[in-house]
């Protein structure tokens, strides 16, 4: 069996296989969108997004303690997974007599390594974070000090820039970058 083109010819037998994989896949797609829960996820839990209150005062008690408990549980998730690479690298740990073999499983833990390391990076300003909020100054643009806002905020609770001044910095970046 070559590649003469008969396998993608309309009809053919791996067409209509893409074809009933390509439906498949979208009714479970379909199915998985109905069953998701009304709560949004943040980072890999469920979260229940902030509900502000008419009037309600911006980063009052119950905004901080949402917040705080968002970026504990983020925390505490990306901890889970430092314990679950190391446990994997120990558990894995082979000296396979095969080049390939080792190579693979030597690239396989570095870019296992390499992404804690970025979740290490976040931890640390995950940690800056809460400090702001315990000193009282969660929530404001560091350039300019306006509020950020709950929403983006909910979407990235370590930001510490507003909208606009995030904008300008990227734009800024990009000019000097190239």
């Amino acid at each position: 069996m070559g590649f003469d083109g008969e396998f993608a010819k309309p009809g053919s037998p791996v067409d209509t296989h893409i074809e009933k994989f390509t439906e498949e896949s979208n009714e479970a797609l379909i199915t998985m969108a109905k069953k998701t829960p009304s709560t949004e996820t943040f980072a890999l839990r469920p979260f229940t997004p902030y509900e502000e209150k008419k009037g309600e005062e911006y980063m009052n008690d119950n905004q901080k303690a949402h917040f705080r408990q968002l970026l504990l549980n983020w925390r505490s998730e990306l901890m889970e997974e430092v314990d679950r690479t190391v446990s994997h690298m120990k558990d894995e740990a082979a000296n396979f007599p095969d080049p390939a073999d080792r190579a693979s499983q030597e690239e396989e833990f570095s870019l296992e390594l390499r992404t804690r390391d970025r979740e290490r990076k976040l931890i640390k300003k995950i940690d800056s974070t809460l400090e702001l909020i315990e000193n009282d100054d969660y929530g404001y643009c560091d350039a300019c000090g306006v509020e950020i806002g709950i929403r983006r905020l909910e979407a990235r609770p370590t930001a510490t820039l507003c909208v606009d001044c995030k904008t300008l910095a990227e734009i800024k970046e990009k000019q000097i970058g190239g």
